[in-house]
């Protein structure tokens, strides 16, 4: 059985306490979450008293860093009640970090669970409107601080 993309999702929660509101990112044709990990080379010479050989020729890394980066593709709708656009870009004027949450679509009368959580700067927002066509916007998000990913939350 194959996931279809339309169950896996992303909100954008705000305030605290009993004022949490979250809003799904509507009418998103895509969403993209890369996790990537920074590294560095390292390499050493080995002991001197070793045999020459290929292993003193291979590189090890060592982890840096880690990043997530969330994208999202949507279309413009007049009556947006989720969290298009406008909603994104009264975000980005703030100037402030966003709370994401990436999950799959929750069953009938389950909670949301989301598999990945975290404070995230809107680093980019599009607004595409060609002459003739369905006017789209996309959103580019990258962590501000650590993440939180729990892999127990996907059917994957």
């Amino acid at each position: 059985m194959y996931v279809n993309g339309n169950d896996l999702l992303v909100y954008v929660k705000t305030g605290t306490g009993n004022n949490v509101v979250r809003k799904a990112i509507g009418h998103c044709t895509t969403h993209t979450a890369t996790f990537s990990t920074e590294t560095k080379d390292v390499a050493v010479k080995p002991a001197a008293n070793l045999v020459r050989s290929a292993a003193g020729l291979y590189k090890s890394k060592r982890i840096t860093g880690l990043a997530v980066q969330v994208k999202c593709s949507g279309l413009c709708f007049y009556a947006e009640e989720e969290g298009g656009f406008k909603h994104i870009l009264s975000k980005w004027a703030a100037g402030e970090p966003v709370e994401l949450e990436l999950f799959e679509r929750p069953a009938e009368g389950s909670t949301i669970e989301p598999y990945c959580t975290g404070a995230f700067v809107i680093s980019s927002l599009e607004n595409t409107a060609p002459a003739g066509d369905d006017a789209s916007y996309d959103a580019t998000f990258d962590n501000d601080g650590p993440v939180t990913v729990d892999d127990t939350k996907l059917s994957l």
